[in-house]
């Protein structure tokens, strides 16, 4: 299927900004008695944190504001985000397709977070809409995120290809009626191919 809109997530996706997000987690969960394992932070990714709060706070009994915790999670995400670089495979794709095709960022985080990341990076200017978990009545693992990205561009999401790098994030592009690229497998096939290619002769 050739594609007439190409939609990504951000966070894993574009920058590689996880392992900040989860020092930021750690920060704040221990502060209001959560406990919140790596194990169980990537197997969440896409997931809203306004989400993730409900479900641990309902698992562990420990009454929160959700809302509160989550901006203050936030707010240290924020004070991190200086270490942040994009990920060059999927940011190619991006900085190629530029002015050919409309674009579209998708995230289960907030409009604070996913704004400053493209930002600080300094690739804001090659999406053309951002949708985040504030702008659904349902985040992912619903597709309404990647619909709205879709509506945004003005591209039929049966004519979007769109890129993820969680679980819950592919479940929702494929509920959208997307194709799906899973970039955990970009990145795994790239690693492969620079381990595979033959050794620069100058440096024997």
């Amino acid at each position: 299927m050739q594609p007439e809109g190409l939609i990504f997530d951000c966070d894993g996706t574009i920058v590689d900004t996880m392992p900040i997000h989860y020092a930021a987690w750690c920060s704040t969960t221990a502060k209001h008695g959560l406990v919140f394992p790596e194990e169980r932070f990537y197997a969440l990714g896409g997931v809203s944190p306004f989400e993730v709060l409900r479900m641990l706070s309902e698992e562990q009994g420990v009454e929160i504001d959700s809302n509160a915790v989550t901006y203050q999670k936030e707010a240290k995400y924020m004070e991190l985000i200086g270490n942040a670089k994009e990920i060059p495979e999927v940011m190619q794709v991006v900085r190629d397709n530029h002015g050919k095709l409309p674009m579209a960022v998708a995230s289960g985080g907030t409009h604070e977070t996913v704004e400053g990341i493209l930002q600080q990076c300094g690739i804001r200017h090659y999406f053309d809409a951002i949708v985040t978990s504030e702008d659904v009545n349902n985040p992912k693992p619903a597709p309404d995120t990647f619909l709205e990205a879709a509506s945004r561009i003005n591209v039929a999401p049966e004519k979007c290809r769109a890129y993820e790098d969680a679980d819950m994030g592919i479940k929702a592009i494929l509920a959208a009626g997307m194709q799906a690229i899973d970039v955990r497998d970009m990145l795994a096939e790239a690693s492969s191919s620079t381990r595979d290619s033959p050794s620069d002769p100058t440096n024997q």
